[in-house]
């Protein structure tokens, strides 16, 4: 039967607690740190979040940009030096990053691999005669070898 009044009593459930929505509401917006270092300066706790940021910023370009897939080893010399590449290609990564961005170029820096990766090296062999031969370069290629300051192939 149904209840004869306009109000409906749920039991068991709470109430909503206006205190606590308050008190949330003073976090609209905001990010909020927490850390179980009591010694850290709260400047100091803000920069290694951010430097904690880059960094898994960092493998998700190794990921993306750069296309570095998970590896399985199980050798420590070979873990070392997975890690090392991965270290090498962020690196490289990045600087092309600040050289595209200090000169103003438009490009990122996949964009930029893509352009660069279409120039050919070509060898012809034919009986005991070697020709070596480079695709040409596109006006496009060239400035990015100029704003990357590095040579232009020959």
């Amino acid at each position: 039967m149904p209840p004869t009044s306009g109000h409906h009593q749920l039991s068991g459930i709470t109430p909503v607690n206006e205190e606590a929505v308050a008190d949330a509401e003073l976090f609209d917006g905001k990010l909020a740190l927490i850390t179980n270092a009591p010694d850290l300066a709260p400047a100091e706790a803000v920069s290694r979040y951010k430097a904690l940021a880059d960094i898994e910023r960092g493998f998700r370009v190794l990921k993306s940009d750069i296309e570095i897939a998970p590896v399985h080893h199980r050798l420590p010399d070979r873990i070392r030096a997975h890690a090392l590449i991965c270290f090498l290609a962020l690196v490289l990564y990045r600087v092309m990053r600040m050289r595209l961005k200090a000169k103003g170029h438009s490009a990122s820096p996949r964009i930029a691999l893509d352009i660069l990766a279409r120039i050919q090296r070509h060898r012809a062999k034919i009986a005991e005669h070697t020709v070596d031969g480079l695709s040409t370069t596109t006006p496009e290629q060239l400035e990015l070898f100029d704003t990357l300051n590095l040579p232009k192939p020959a």
